[in-house]
């Protein structure tokens, strides 16, 4: 399992990287490697709004369907249309095959967020 510095982390397994005043949202590898193998994404419209810690979609496996949260609040600003044909991508690289790309609409949710090493002590704790 691989945890990326320079990353935010959210207890619900999303990590968010900030470019600017946009960001990209995906699942943690833990996430998906508790998973098992991704067999559908259920993503959102671009233009949708959400706040931090609203379901924005849903990724299903063979093992089960799970919520994906907004880790900041914002407006989706594109979607990872590739995961509508290939949603395994997600097992094959979590953190290359990002889910939304996002508009931050409230940098201050930025800050209850984890970084790697929070990340990986939150991830022993639930073990």
């Amino acid at each position: 399992m691989k945890i990326l510095e320079g990353l935010y982390y959210a207890k619900s397994h999303e990590w968010l990287r900030i470019e600017d005043d946009e960001a990209y949202v995906g699942i943690s590898d833990f996430a998906q490697h508790e998973l098992g193998d991704i067999v559908f994404v259920d993503l959102p419209s671009v233009g949708d709004e959400f706040d931090a810690q609203d379901s924005f979609g849903a990724v299903e496996s063979v093992k089960a369907a799970s919520d994906i949260y907004m880790p900041v609040s914002g407006v989706i600003l594109a979607v990872n249309e590739a995961l509508e044909e290939s949603p395994e991508l997600i097992n094959e690289d979590a953190y290359e095959n990002w889910i939304i790309k996002i508009k931050i609409t409230d940098e201050s949710d930025i800050e209850v967020l984890m970084n790697s090493v929070q990340y990986e002590e939150h991830i022993q704790e639930e073990e």
